[in-house]
C-alpha cells in the first residue's frame, strides 16, 4: 500500500505555499487572467439582468395592462443573454489558453529537471510514477486553471450577486431562503468530504491497475511461457472490481447529492411561493418581485452544487501540485563544479585512486579500488556477478560520485570535467542497447545534427552493421519499433556499436558484455567491429565470457569490490587464483554442455 501513498494524498482547498508556487507559472499570463477576471464579474452581473427585465415587464407593463415597452424589454432580454454567451465564450477561451500554456511551461520545467537528475534519482523513483507526474498530475492542474477556477470564481460571484439581489428585492423572502440554505451548506460539506474519500480510493485503484498493466504487458512473453494468463486475469479482475467499487461510490454520492439539492430547492420554492403569494395577494409584494425572486432562487442552487464538485477538483490539484513540486525540490546530486573545464588534449589515461563506493549507506560495492590504465591500453575487467564491474563504468561516466578516493582521466578528476563533455568522450556500449522509435540513422546519431548521414554510413560500415541495414526496406530511413522490437538482439547491438563509432569517443570506449546471447556469425561481426573501433583508443571491456578477452593487454579481476588480481591471461592462469577458478568453471561448464 505504501507504493500508492502519494497517489492517495488529498491537498487542502487552499494552500498558501503551493498557491504561491503555482503563481510563478501563472504570472507571465497575468494580462489574459485579469481580462478573464473582469469578464467573470461582467457575467455575474449580466446573469441578473434578464430576471430584472422580467420583473419590470410584469410590474410596469403586464400588470398595468400596457404593452408599449414590451418589444424593447424583449430586445434587451435577448441582448443580455447573447452578451452573457459571448463573454462566457471569451472568458472560457482565455482561461483555457492560460491553462494550456501553464501545462507546457510546467511540463517542460519538470522534464528538464528530470533529465538533469542523476541515475540514483531513477533508482529511487519508478518510471511509471514519473510519467504520471509529467502527464496526469500536470493535466489535473491545467483542468483546474482552465475549468475549475473559472467555475469556482464565477459561481462564487454568481452566488454573491444573487444573494445581494434577493436581499434588495425583499429581505423577508431572503431570510426565509437563508433558513433553508444553512443546512444545505452543512450537507455540502459532508458531500465534499465523502466525495473526496471516494475520489482518493478511485485514484489508488487506477494506480494499481496502471502498475499491474505495465508489469504484465512488459513481461507478456514470460506470462505466456509459464501459462500465467488465467491467474493474471484473476489478479486483474480483483483490481478492476476494486476500481468498479470506487467508481460506484463516487456515483452514489453524486446520485444522493443532486436530488438533495433539488429537494432543498423545491422546499424553498414552495415555501417562498406560499409566503410570497400571500403577500402578493395582500398587495404588500409585487408579482414581478415574487417571480424574479423565485427565478434568482432557482439559479442560486445550481452554483452551490457545482462549487462542491469544483472544490474536490481543487483539492486534487493541490495534491498533484505537491507531488510535482516534490520532484522539482529534489536537488541535482551530480553537478558540474563552478570551475569545471574540458581537457585541451585527450590522451586516454585512466586512474582509479583508492576508490570506495556504496549505493546506500556503507554497503560498499567497491573497496579501495586502486589501478591505472595507460593511454591506448586495452583492459578487461572480470569477476563474479556483484563484484562491481558495471559500477566502475557508471563511476567513470560520473553517473554517481564516489564517497572516497577519486577517478582521474589524464590526471584530472572527473569531478573537474563538465559532464556533457565527459560523456561525449566516453563511449559506452551496453549489453542491452536502447533502441528508440525512430529511423535507423537517427538511432545511430541520436538526432545530433553535427553527425552527417555519410558519417553514419561510415560508422555502420566500420563495425559491419551496413550489411543488414542496407537489406532493410528503407535502409537507413527504416523506422524501428519501440525498443527495437523489429530487430534481432545482434542487430540491436550492431546499431549500438555503430552509435559509438559515429560519436567517435576520444578518451575511452567502454563495452559491457556487448556480444552476449547472439549467434556465432553476428558475434564474429561484432568482434571485428570492436577491434576496428578500439584502434588507437583506451578500451575497457566488462567481460563475463572469458573467451572474448584474450586479445586485451591486461586483465583486472574484481572480487567483492576489491582488485584481487592484475595481469595477462597467461599470468593469471599461472597464478591459480580467482581468475583461474573462473576460467576453469566456465570452460568445464561449456565442455559439459557440449
Amino acid at each position: 500500500m505504501s507504493f500508492y501513498d502519494d497517489e492517495s494524498a488529498i491537498g487542502k482547498v487552499y494552500d498558501r505555499r503551493l498557491t504561491g508556487r503555482l503563481g510563478h507559472y501563472v504570472r507571465p499570463y497575468i494580462v489574459p487572467l485579469a481580462i478573464a477576471g473582469i469578464l467573470m464579474l461582467a457575467v455575474a452581473v449580466l446573469e441578473l439582468v434578464p430576471i430584472l427585465i422580467v420583473r419590470h415587464a410584469i410590474d410596469q407593463q403586464i400588470e398595468q395592462g400596457l404593452t408599449d415597452e414590451l418589444p424593447l424589454l424583449a430586445f434587451w432580454y435577448v441582448a443580455a443573454l447573447l452578451a452573457s454567451f459571448v463573454i462566457r465564450y471569451v472568458q472560457g477561451y482565455l482561461m483555457a489558453w492560460v491553462g494550456q500554456r501553464v501545462v507546457v511551461d510546467m511540463r517542460m520545467e519538470l522534464f528538464r529537471h528530470i533529465q538533469r537528475m542523476s541515475i540514483s534519482f531513477f533508482d529511487r523513483n519508478p518510471v511509471g510514477r514519473l510519467v504520471v507526474r509529467l502527464t496526469g498530475d500536470v493535466q489535473q492542474i491545467e483542468a483546474v486553471i482552465s475549468q475549475g477556477l473559472v467555475q469556482i470564481f464565477t459561481n462564487l460571484l454568481m452566488v454573491s450577486a444573487i444573494i445581494v439581489a434577493m436581499y434588495v428585492l425583499d429581505w423577508r423572502l431572503a431570510a426565509i431562503m437563508t433558513l433553508f440554505v444553512i443546512p444545505l451548506v452543512w450537507l455540502v460539506k459532508i458531500f465534499a468530504a465523502a466525495q473526496r474519500d471516494a475520489f482518493r480510493d478511485q485514484r489508488i485503484w487506477i494506480a494499481r491497475i496502471n502498475a499491474y498493466l505495465n508489469e504484465m504487458i512488459s513481461g507478456v512473453a514470460i506470462v505466456q511461457l509459464f501459462n500465467r494468463q488465467r491467474r493474471n486475469q484473476e489478479n486483474f479482475d480483483e483490481r478492476n472490481r476494486g476500481n468498479l467499487d470506487a467508481n460506484l461510490r463516487v456515483l452514489f454520492w453524486y446520485a444522493v447529492f443532486e436530488p438533495t439539492v433539488v429537494l432543498f430547492g423545491a422546499l424553498t420554492t414552495g415555501t417562498i411561493l406560499w409566503y410570497g403569494g400571500a403577500r402578493v395577494a395582500d398587495n404588500v409584494l409585487s408579482l414581478g418581485t415574487l417571480v424574479a425572486f423565485i427565478a434568482f432562487m432557482q439559479r442560486f442552487f445550481w452554483p452551490i452544487r457545482e462549487l462542491a464538485e469544483r472544490f474536490t477538483m481543487l483539492q486534487g490539484a493541490m495534491a498533484s501540485a505537491e507531488r510535482i513540486f516534490g520532484i522539482l525540490d529534489q536537488p541535482e546530486e551530480i553537478v558540474d563544479a563552478p570551475d569545471a573545464a574540458p581537457l585541451d588534449e585527450v590522451r586516454g589515461a585512466i586512474r582509479f585512486d583508492h576508490v570506495w563506493f556504496a549505493y546506500q549507506g556503507e554497503h560498499w560495492v567497491l573497496r579501495g579500488l586502486d589501478f591505472s590504465i595507460a593511454p591506448g591500453e586495452k583492459v578487461a575487467i572480470v569477476g563474479a556477478t556483484g563484484a562491481g564491474k558495471s559500477t566502475m563504468m557508471s563511476l567513470l561516466s560520473r553517473f554517481y560520485d564516489v564517497q572516497q578516493g577519486d577517478i582521474l582521466i589524464d590526471g584530472v578528476s572527473v569531478r573537474a570535467l563538465p559532464q556533457r563533455w565527459l560523456r561525449r568522450h566516453v563511449g559506452i556500449m551496453l549489453q542491452d542497447p536502447w533502441i528508440y522509435t525512430d529511423s535507423v540513422a537517427e538511432n545511430i546519431r541520436l538526432r545530433d545534427t553535427s553527425i552527417s548521414l555519410d558519417r553514419v554510413r561510415d560508422a555502420a560500415r566500420a563495425v559491419g552493421a551496413d550489411r543488414f541495414i542496407e537489406a532493410l526496406p528503407n535502409q537507413y530511413g527504416t523506422m524501428l519499433a519501440e525498443r527495437g522490437a523489429n530487430l534481432s538482439t545482434g542487430q540491436k547491438q550492431l546499431i549500438a556499436l555503430a552509435r559509438v563509432a559515429a560519436f567517435n569517443p576520444e578518451i575511452v570506449l567502454v563495452m559491457d558484455e556487448a556480444t552476449a546471447s547472439i549467434d556465432p556469425e553476428t558475434e564474429a561481426t561484432i568482434q571485428r567491429g570492436l577491434a576496428e573501433v578500439m584502434v588507437g583508443r583506451t578500451a575497457i571491456i566488462i567481460a563475463h565470457r572469458l573467451n572474448t578477452i584474450r586479445v586485451v593487454d591486461r586483465i583486472l579481476v574484481l572480487h567483492h569490490g576489491e582488485l584481487a588480481e592484475d595481469g595477462t591471461h597467461e599470468q593469471l592462469l599461472a597464478k591459480g587464483g580467482v581468475y583461474a577458478r573462473l576460467h576453469e568453471l566456465q570452460f568445464t561448464e561449456r565442455a559439459a554442455n557440449t
